[in-house]
Order: structure tokens, then sequence, then C-alpha cells
């Protein structure tokens, strides 16, 4: 344990080391930038895809009708300004919406663009109060810097300490993530970080109940968006004075590790930098579930062979790696979209069947189509060690699945095995254009043809964004009414 100099009270060294990080650290990888340059517009572009969203619409806007605060913090795609907490929400659940943000994979795993939330909000609501002060406001150069220690949080704290098999949810890393970073844009100190840390992890966890079969349903369209706007709303509590709690993590019977994580402390297996970042996992192709994304490509492989003879298929043997069968391998009746997506038999089928899988893909009209629940019967998941093995290899870092479809006559087709998806650092040059074109993509429906190119250009002008203020790059992102 460290001491807080403020209390002279013990700290447990987990605060101390990522507040440290926060403060002190510095990003000099000339990858980490490309790479958050990369996310950052990535992340914009499935808010602007949510948008297309009816549901997702729903939960926009002030928390009451009217509640509007100008020159607040602007949400991205809409007219909205919000105070920076709401606008958190906005930004984190608009991102988060389509599960087609980038992905960290590990012993836990999860969605660090989902912290943008909290960085946008209090980096565009503080730029623009230092503009009415003539102050100089934030470069988007320091929301870069901001994103990178998020998902360095986030993204390390996950590699050996599994939340989920506790019950709880990722998106508790969020909301620790968040609120260290926002109370160090904001301002704050090395306490003050410490302080809203501590506060974050005090939250406790959020059940994955949400997530799971029968109880799979749209809070988790959401809940990145509570917990990056949760992390916020702590860090701006501090910054007006509130408390901290020294040992939120060790303290005997009522701290984390032994109410939440069965008395475990947890395990860094590294320091951090810029690790995650670097090796984030962008979606590309297809809006589904991470641990799916290969064998979604692979049954698309075969679907010219299995097309045809579809009333001869006897079994589909489908090959994957323990974690997805722990969260995405579902028999029986399907309930809703959320259930569709996070169903590796439910996605293969509609690769198969079409060739390929949309967004549009998880609604009920498609879901009728009595063939897809016709191919979910006759799949075998079975767990394949080495994929398993090779999952949790750091240097190896695969998401391998392997798909083959056997026929009444005994013919079977070729096994097809991917063992790293589109968007994974191994593949990452291949799926640059594809970003750019989901990028492109998302503008339109958004934004008139001279502000779209203006918003492009960004994405190919990385130095002009980094010296961009903040305040003039979420302006140029502000829809008419």
């Amino acid at each position: 344990m460290n001491t807080l100099p403020s209390t002279q009270q013990p700290v447990d060294t987990i605060l101390t080391t990522i507040a440290d990080y926060i403060i002190d650290g510095v990003i000099t990888s000339p990858t980490a930038y490309e790479s958050a340059h990369y996310c950052l517009l990535d992340s914009l572009a499935c808010s602007f895809l949510a948008l297309r969203n009816e549901a997702c619409w729903r939960l926009l806007g002030p928390v009451v009708p009217g509640a509007v605060l100008p020159d607040g913090a602007r949400v991205p795609g809409t007219s909205y300004e919000l105070d920076p907490v709401q606008a958190a929400f906005n930004i984190g659940c608009m991102i988060r919406w389509l599960d087609f943000n980038d992905t960290w994979l590990a012993a836990e795993w999860g969605h660090p663009s989902d912290n943008l939330g909290a960085i946008l909000a209090s980096a565009d609501y503080l730029s623009r109060r230092r503009q009415e002060r003539r102050e100089t406001p934030l470069q988007m150069g320091q929301v870069l810097t901001a994103l990178i220690k998020a998902y360095e949080i986030q993204g390390v704290l996950a590699l050996e300490n599994s939340f989920n098999r506790v019950g709880l949810d990722h998106v508790l890393l969020v909301r620790v993530a968040s609120a260290g970073v926002a109370a160090f844009l904001l301002g704050g100190s090395r306490d003050q970080v410490i302080n809203a840390l501590s506060n974050a992890w005090v939250d406790g966890g959020t059940l994955r109940v949400y997530r799971q079969a029968p109880n799979t349903g749209s809070r988790k369209s959401w809940a990145a968006g509570d917990a990056t706007s949760r992390g916020l709303r702590l860090a701006l509590m501090v910054l007006q004075g509130e408390m901290g709690y020294p040992s939120a993590l060790t303290a005997p019977g009522w701290g984390f590790y032994e109410v939440l994580f069965k008395g475990k402390a947890f395990t860094l297996s590294r320091g951090f930098n810029s690790y995650v970042v670097e090796n984030i996992l962008f979606k590309v192709a297809y809006p589904a579930e991470f641990h799916a994304q290969t064998a979604i490509e692979a049954a698309i492989s075969l679907h010219p062979q299995a097309i045809p003879r579809l009333e001869e298929i006897e079994q589909i043997v489908i090959e994957t790696q323990e974690p997805a069968l722990r969260i995405i391998d579902k028999t029986g009746p399907l309930h809703n979209s959320a259930d569709r997506d996070h169903c590796l038999q439910y996605m293969v089928a509609v690769a198969l069947l079409d060739g390929k899988l949309t967004m549009s893909d998880y609604e009920n009209e498609r879901a009728g189509d009595p063939r897809i629940d016709v191919l979910r019967n006759k799949m075998k998941v079975i767990e394949k060690r080495e994929f398993t093995q090779n999952y949790l290899d750091s240097d190896k870092r695969s998401i391998a699945n392997a798909i083959q479809i056997f026929f009444s006559d005994g013919s079977a087709t070729p096994r097809i095995e991917v063992a790293y998806p589109l968007g994974h650092p191994l593949r990452r040059t291949e799926a640059l254009s594809l970003l750019l074109e989901k990028f492109q993509n998302s503008l339109h429906a958004c934004f008139p043809l001279d502000r779209c190119q203006a918003i492009l250009d960004l994405y190919t002008n990385r130095d002009r964004l980094l010296t961009m203020s903040v305040d003039d790059f979420m302006g140029l992102l502000v829809r008419a009414t």
C-alpha cells in the first residue's frame, strides 16, 4: 500500500498506480496515436450508425424533456446540448448500441471505446467554458491521450482478472477508467484522481444478468453509457470536494476484493503504457459479438456450398474457444435482437444462408425465416483447446473458429478455420479500407455533403486533428434541427 499525503491514510496500490499513470504517464508511441485516431473515428461511425435505430433515439436527449444546457456538452450527430453527465450517457449509448465498436478480449472482455462518452463530454464542456473565459481550450491531441489511457486502464485490468466469472459485467471497468481519466481532464489533482477511482470501485459491480439467457435484453446496449456517465459524475463530485475511500479494494470485510471478488486481489501482468490501444480489435465487417467474428467469416466462405444443399445438411460442427462457449453458445428460443446478436448459432446460420451479416439481420422480420432455426438445430458447438490457449496467449491473441458442414450422403465441405478476424492487429492493413468505408457510410444520414467531406478529411489528416480545439471538433459534428 501507498499513502495519500492529504490524509496520511494507506491507499490501495492499484489506486495509486493507476493515478500515477493517468497524471504522469507519457505516451511516446506513434503507433498508439495512429490507433487512437482510428479508434476515435470508428467510434463516431458507430454513433452515427446507431442514430438510424429508433430504439436508440428514444434514450437520447435530456433526462426529462426540455432540460437542456445551452453551451453545454454536445452529442455528435444530434442538436443536443446537455449537462456533461447526460451527454456522456448519450455518447456512450450511441457508441455501444449496435455492438459494432472496438473490442478487447482477455480473461475479461469489453469495449474500451465506451469511455469516450465521459472523455468527449467532459472535454467539450471544459473547452467551451475556457473559450468563454478567453482561455486556451483543450486540443484533440489531449483527447487522444485520454483515450489511450482509458483503453490501457480498462484493458490491462482485464488481462488476467475475470469479472464475468463472479457474475459481474465488464462495464464496471468503464466506470473506473472514465472516472480517473475524466477527473484528470477536468483539472483534478493526484489526490482527486485517486478519490474518483476509489468511488468508482465503491460503486461495486453491475450484474451480467442482462447479457445472459434467459434475461438477455436491451440494457446491454445502454449499460456502457450508464457506466461512463457515472464515472464522469463521480469525477465532478470529487472536484467539488467529495472524499475518497483509500482502501476501497482491500478493506477487510467490506472492500471490493472480499465482497465481490472472492477475496482475491487483482493481478497486473504488465505496467500501464499503450499496449491496449495498439492491439485493439476493430469491428469492420460484421456487427456481431467479437468471439463470433471468425466464425461468421468462415460461414460466409461456406455459403456457396451450403445454399444449394440446405435440405441435405445433417450436421454443422463449430469449433470455438471457451469464452465463446460461455457467452454466445445458445440453444432454444431467442426472444429479441439482443438475444440474437449474442447467439453464435444464429449468426452462423444467417451467414450460411445469406453470405453476409448485417445489423438488420437481428430484427424480428429476418428472424422469422424458419430456415435459421432449422440450421441452428443441426449445429454442434465444441471447444478446441488449442483455440482457447491461443486466445489467452498474449503473444498470439487469436480468436479462432472453425466450421465444417456434413451432408446426409456422407460428404462434407472442407473444414474452414479462421484464426484472426478482420480488425485484428495482424490484419490491420487489410482492415483500414473497410474502416474508412464504414466511416464514410455513417456520415451521410447525419450531415450534408460539404460537412461530410470536412469530417472525412480528419480521417486522413491526423496532424490537423491533433491540433484542433475540442470545441471546434465537436461543433463540426452538430446536426442541425
